[in-house]
């Protein structure tokens, strides 16, 4: 992806650096929050997004019901501030993930959710933020000024510090492992060669994005990006979901984006590869193995979500250059603004 000058390509190379500074940046925050979560453990998990922090809090439920077998459930921020309605949260978690920590929504239902006895995190970009302000304790995503109005290193600073976050509360020695390797292997990942795609995308009009397991939220955030830097119109759906019902959609003029996972939830992936490949859909697999038509080159397997990870941070180098052919300026978004604030 190199000679490409634009503001969100500069962007996106920064984010392997942001990684590798988080290590050390969020060692005592998370020391503090794993001693309070070991200490009274919750029941339930709460999440607080909006737009791509949403998709980063949606990775966040995979990682903690997959390894720590805690249910995890997005918050309606209406029900405080249009509601004005409190939950019952005492003692539980609840972690709001923003860029810039200044949407009234999150900032209120994190604020009454705190009232409420909830343990409060907060994984913000600006520190000085109402956000940050509000929680308990907060998780810094260090990623530095962001101006491009599509995010992306912010995406992947809170999506590793919810890896980091889960890392240190399960004590999962692979998490771990994956977590010392994962900005060289973001490096890697960047100058990964995804232009197979430009022809079928082009002049697309629809899309849908896939994942399961890890890729999930990759799936969904590829499909927010594409609406915002290609006027896209992108939908995404887990693997399984697919089959009910969208699978009608498939044609040999609807392109198929799919984002295997290197886990157990790869199996299931690859069946419906090969059944949409028999159904003769436009389909682009981002996997590892040897060069192949629809195949996006992806890293060896390494640790399953470190590695969802990389292929976001691929999928972002091909997004930019998808939306140059597209004749679009990736850095100037039509009716986007850098900060949304909703209430």
């Amino acid at each position: 992806m190199g000679g490409i000058d634009v503001r969100m390509m500069a962007e996106i190379r920064e984010a392997p650096e942001v990684v590798a500074r988080q290590a050390e940046a969020l060692a005592s925050p998370l020391a503090a929050i794993v001693n309070r979560l070991n200490a009274r453990p919750p029941q339930v998990v709460v999440t607080c997004a909006r737009g791509s922090s949403a998709h980063a809090a949606g990775f966040g439920k995979h990682l903690i019901e997959r390894y720590l077998g805690i249910p995890v459930a997005a918050a309606a921020p209406s029900v405080a501030t249009v509601y004005r309605r409190s939950l019952r949260l005492q003692d539980q978690l609840v972690i709001a993930v923003s860029q810039s920590g200044r949407s009234d929504d999150l900032v209120e239902l994190t604020s009454t959710a705190r009232a409420a006895g909830a343990v409060t995190v907060g994984i913000v970009n600006a520190e000085d933020s109402p956000l940050a302000r509000t929680c308990e304790i907060v998780l810094p995503m260090g990623a530095g000024p962001e101006h491009s109005v599509a995010a992306t290193k912010t995406v992947i600073a809170s999506m590793a510090a919810l890896l980091r976050l889960v890392a240190a509360w399960s004590a999962e020695a692979g998490l771990m492992h994956g977590l010392e390797r994962l900005p060289d292997r973001l490096a890697q990942a960047t100058d990964l060669d995804w232009s197979a795609t430009l022809p079928g995308l082009r002049g697309a009009t629809s899309l849908v994005t896939l994942g399961r397991g890890p890729t999930l939220a990759i799936a969904r955030e590829a499909s927010l990006k594409l609406k915002e830097t290609s006027n896209l119109h992108a939908e995404a759906f887990s693997g399984a979901e697919f089959l009910h019902g969208p699978v009608t959609l498939v044609s040999t003029r609807y392109p198929i984006l799919l984002f295997m996972p290197n886990d157990a939830a790869a199996e299931g992936l690859r069946s419906l590869a090969a059944d949409l490949r028999g159904k003769e859909a436009a389909l682009f697999v981002a996997e590892p193995g040897e060069a192949a038509a629809g195949r996006l080159p992806a890293l060896s397997p390494d640790q399953a979500e470190a590695d969802a990870l990389c292929l976001l941070q691929s999928f972002y180098g091909m997004a930019v250059r998808l939306a140059q052919v597209r004749g679009l300026d990736v850095d100037r978004p039509r009716h986007l603004k850098k900060v949304t604030r909703t209430r």
